[in-house]
């Protein structure tokens, strides 16, 4: 008999220069706990159902001195917070976080803004709204 496979997302990683930073960017604006930690190396933080891992960049990637590493990626990390997405929000632009405007659309019951970490990672913050009855 054979036996399937299951399979669930348990990690993503990020690779960055400035891993302390990211560590920091993540823990004092979301909340995240650290797992694992190698200084200024590896990182592992609980970001809820998945961990969210930071890994220092190998020396091929590191920027010339003076010049700030930014990533180049298509990857946007989803975050989702119950309520209050309007402070939130807030609190991260008057900490000088580059974050969007907040948006709807019609037929999904959220809300969402997007915003960049240090490095340039793209993250979306969505909050489920109750639907509307009628």
């Amino acid at each position: 008999m054979n036996q399937k496979e299951t399979f669930s997302l348990g990690r993503i990683i990020i690779f960055g220069h400035l891993v302390d930073k990211l560590k920091t960017f993540y823990v004092d604006n979301f909340d995240f706990a650290v797992v694992e930690e190698i200084k200024d190396q590896w990182i592992v933080l609980n970001a809820g159902q998945i961990e969210l891992a930071l890994h220092k960049i190998g020396p091929g990637y590191v920027p010339e001195e003076g010049k700030e590493f930014r990533v180049e990626s298509n990857s946007k990390f989803v975050f989702y917070i119950s309520d209050n997405l309007v402070g939130f929000r807030q609190r991260l632009v008057d900490k000088g976080v580059v974050m969007g405007d907040i948006q709807s659309y019609q037929g999904i019951d959220s809300l969402f803004c997007d915003g960049e970490d240090p490095e340039g990672n793209v993250f979306h913050i969505e909050q489920r709204i109750a639907k509307q009855t009628k």
